[in-house]
């Protein structure tokens, strides 16, 4: 079992917080993607944060976090917000979840 630190990008927070989810290790990160770690992360609570989303998907295909540019970011940030809509705070008003969405919404306790 590799630590899930070694992935390119990835530090102590990332596999501190996939530990949590019950991901412990390299290869059951990469076995599983992505997308479907990410939503792991946010059913059980953890913040959504676009350049998180985006530095995992980078790491898992052994890139530099800031090579995600132009439509690769775009296609990536519909599918974080899909992802996001799914797991967290399903219970925002319409109104809410666009304040949410351009950073006025505090974080619910």
């Amino acid at each position: 079992m590799t630590a899930i630190s070694t992935i390119r990008n990835l530090g102590p927070a990332f596999e501190a917080a996939f530990k949590k989810v019950g991901i412990t290790s390299a290869e059951e990160l990469r076995a599983l993607g992505a997308d479907a770690a990410y939503a792991r992360l946010l059913a059980a609570g953890n913040k959504p944060h676009f350049i998180g989303y985006y530095v995992l998907h980078m790491g898992l295909q052994g890139r530099p976090w800031n090579d995600c540019k132009g439509e690769e970011k775009k296609a990536l940030r519909k599918t974080f917000d899909a992802l996001k809509a799914q797991s967290f705070d399903q219970d925002r008003s319409e109104l809410e979840d666009f304040l949410n969405r351009i950073g006025v919404v505090a974080p619910r306790d």
